[in-house]
């Protein structure tokens, strides 16, 4: 087995069959493990998942357990507040855990790094894939020169920009934001200077909105910045000062530890499986950040196809019908869920039209006001809803009945 890309994602899948017993190639471009802050909330549904990896207990004493969030307005303040702990009766973990994404890779990497049946390879760039009837050879480049491999099935984590699904020529059909997304970590504590603020909000503002959460490191704000506005413009230290001191007044300068900018996409490739390649994580749908699900969603992604490809070796799956299997529900998931509650997300924080922005803030009190529906709506954006429906891994044929 080969997994292509060293990102959460493909070091997911990578451990997820180690842990079942099949030998595994892990190749990245990079020469070590990156350090990218950028995703940073983990679900319950990711977290039931990642129960069987053994990783809980050391994800919950690094991160931050966050069992409420907010739907803010700039200028009205808040507008509502959800509870994830109406879940507590269907899940072991109603709250979200924010930890950022490079302490999971980090995790993983020095489990696997001493485990015999996983084989890691970074600094190891993917130049061509090319699959057949029994297997998949990947050409690579190293320092020491091009090499390929040869595996089974090979599992494509490795990005938006994927080099996989360019060799396939799988489309990638959707669409990009007109304006990009920062998003810029402060060591100041945001909540001293904005009363009542939770760990995780959404802020409405036709002008500019904003999303601001908490991590053990630091807080940390994203915000829209206009196509018009150069890169070199919008990541200059006086632009983030303002930025910052336009969020809450500070009367010394914000102690900005991080910044990325960032082109925001609305895609999803063609097809999910191509042969013996299957396309998991960012490589396969990407999305806006607002709901904190990209990440989630690519992780199941890889314990899905994980869990076929154990059931394949052990001759308990057809690789057919479970390969197909895999990419139809992952793709239906990802445009049901993944891109329309995203998309929804986005366009409730920038709307302009102020009858639909007053109807949202009422649509959203009414939400958090009624239980019922207040759970409903927390087991949606939990992924609960998702996973109790299709289930992540399942055999095809117990797909009906579940």
């Amino acid at each position: 087995m080969i997994v292509v890309g060293g990102g959460p994602v493909g070091m997911v899948a990578t451990a997820w069959l180690a842990k079942a017993g099949v030998p595994v190639i892990l190749v990245e471009a990079e020469p070590v493990p990156k350090t990218d802050w950028r995703a940073s909330t983990f679900h319950a549904a990711t977290l039931e998942l990642l129960e069987e990896l053994d990783l809980i207990a050391q994800m919950r004493a690094e991160g931050l357990i966050v069992p409420t969030y907010h739907f803010r307005d700039r200028a009205a303040g808040l507008i509502a507040e959800f509870d994830f702990t109406l879940l507590a009766d269907e899940t072991p973990y109603p709250y979200r855990l924010q930890l950022n994404q490079q302490h999971l890779v980090r995790m993983l990497y020095a489990r696997l790094t001493g485990d015999g049946l996983a084989r890691l390879e970074f600094g190891a760039e993917v130049r061509d894939v090319r699959p057949d009837a029994t297997g998949v050879t990947v050409l690579l480049r190293t320092v020491e020169g091009d090499t390929e491999l040869r595996g089974t099935q090979v599992i494509a984590a490795d990005g938006a920009a994927s080099t996989v699904r360019g060799a396939l020529g799988i489309d990638f059909d959707g669409y990009t934001y007109p304006e990009r997304f920062l998003i810029a970590s402060t060591n100041v504590d945001l909540q001293e200077r904005i009363p009542g603020l939770a760990h995780v909000n959404y802020v409405a503002d036709p002008e500019q909105w904003v999303f601001i959460l908490r991590t053990v490191e630091s807080w940390r704000a994203v915000w829209p910045v206009p196509a018009e506005h150069s890169a070199s413009y919008a990541m200059a230290e006086t632009t983030l000062q303002e930025q910052f001191q336009r969020l809450a007044p500070h009367p010394r300068e914000y102690s900005i530890v991080d910044s990325q900018l960032y082109n925001v996409h609305q895609r999803v490739a063609a097809t999910f499986r191509a042969g013996n390649v299957a396309l998991v994580g960012d490589a396969a749908h990407i999305n806006s950040p607002i709901g904190g699900v990209g990440l989630n969603s690519g992780i199941h992604d890889a314990v899905d196809v994980a869990s076929r490809i154990v059931r394949i070796r052990s001759g308990d799956g057809d690789l057919d019908e479970e390969l197909d299997t895999f990419a139809r529900i992952r793709r239906q998931v990802a445009v049901e869920y993944v891109q329309a509650d995203t998309e929804r997300n986005t366009q409730r924080l920038k709307e302009r039209d102020e009858t639909r922005r007053r109807a949202t803030h009422e649509q959203m009190r009414a939400i958090a006001a009624d239980p019922d529906r207040a759970r409903e709506y927390m087991r949606r954006v939990s992924l609960l809803e998702s996973v109790r429906r299709f289930g992540v891994g399942i055999p095809p044929g117990e797909l009906t009945a579940h």
